[in-house]
């Protein structure tokens, strides 16, 4: 048993140990703004050059307000494919939101583990039913600016918010047509993120947990693929992030590709966020198995 202690900002070992999902955890146990508009009131997002349309995704989510969403995390390691599920809503303005988030059947075919609760906030992400040595009536804090990766997978989840930043920093971006997405029209577009020029372009609150992921991710290019809306809302976007895992002593670290996927709907629904007191926090020691 593997005790290692946890203090906010303590950094990125802090963080693994802590890691609801750490997608890299998990899968070691189971192995073992505005636009053109075209007459009608909507905009006209397929007439735009790409670029511009991805790069007001995240301005555009804003003015909507709130929204339900719902996530998936995949990872793959020995033959073995992991999904994280989350589910919840998301406050764009505030950039706040609360969701549940499943962990796969163990390797023991256990299944019987309660969802975890995360509440996320700007440069923060409390989790409750974390388990591992804390209490049951207990939230765990993690300063997400600390985190080698920004919380973009250590949490299970990719903040709404920061998925959506991303997106700023694309570039050879295509428009790959239109489709329909749970009945609504979307258009496709592919392209590359550049995780620095994100981290730029970004807003003051999602500024600092992407330029962590741009120190900590041993690849700058994020590929993915975004599904705007007629009104440019983004309605689903999957990235491809990569990363080195630590390999076991006297092994070569490999190189993990986590996707992670977000799809928004329900834009309008009412968020309501309360962050933890100072004494509802755990400090103690969290046990690793």
């Amino acid at each position: 048993m593997v005790v290692q202690q946890y203090r906010d900002g303590g950094g990125a070992r802090a963080a693994r140990a802590l890691a609801v999902a750490g997608v890299i955890a998990v899968t070691a146990g189971c192995v073992g703004g505005g636009g053109g508009s075209d007459g009608s009131g909507q905009r006209a997002v397929a007439a735009e050059r790409p670029l511009d349309v991805l790069g007001r995704a995240a301005g555009v989510l804003a003015e909507a307000g709130g929204a339900e969403a719902r996530t998936s995390m995949e990872t793959a390691a020995g033959g073995t494919r992991v999904t994280i599920r989350g589910e919840g809503t998301y406050d764009f303005r505030t950039q706040t939101g609360r969701l549940k988030v499943v962990l796969p059947t163990d390797a023991a075919g256990a299944d019987d583990r309660r969802p975890i609760t995360e509440l996320l906030a700007p440069g923060a992400l409390y989790m409750k039913n974390r388990g591992a040595g804390v209490p049951d009536d207990k939230w765990v804090r993690i300063d997400t600016t600390a985190l080698e990766d920004g919380n973009l997978v250590t949490g299970g989840v990719t903040d709404p918010m920061a998925a959506a930043e991303l997106l700023r920093g694309a570039a050879d971006v295509t428009y790959a047509g239109k489709s329909e997405l749970a009945g609504v029209t979307v258009h496709h577009y592919r392209g590359v993120a550049d995780l620095n020029r994100a981290a730029r372009a970004a807003s003051p609150q999602s500024r600092g947990a992407l330029s962590a992921a741009a120190k900590g991710f041993s690849k700058d290019a994020v590929p993915f693929d975004a599904y705007l809306d007629e009104e440019g809302r983004l309605r689903k976007v999957r990235h491809r992030f990569s990363f080195a895992s630590e390999g076991r002593e006297g092994q070569e670290a490999a190189e993990v590709t986590v996707v992670s996927t977000l799809l928004l709907y329900g834009f309008g629904a009412p968020v309501t966020v309360k962050l933890p007191d100072e004494d509802d926090i755990y400090t103690g020691e969290i046990r690793q198995g």
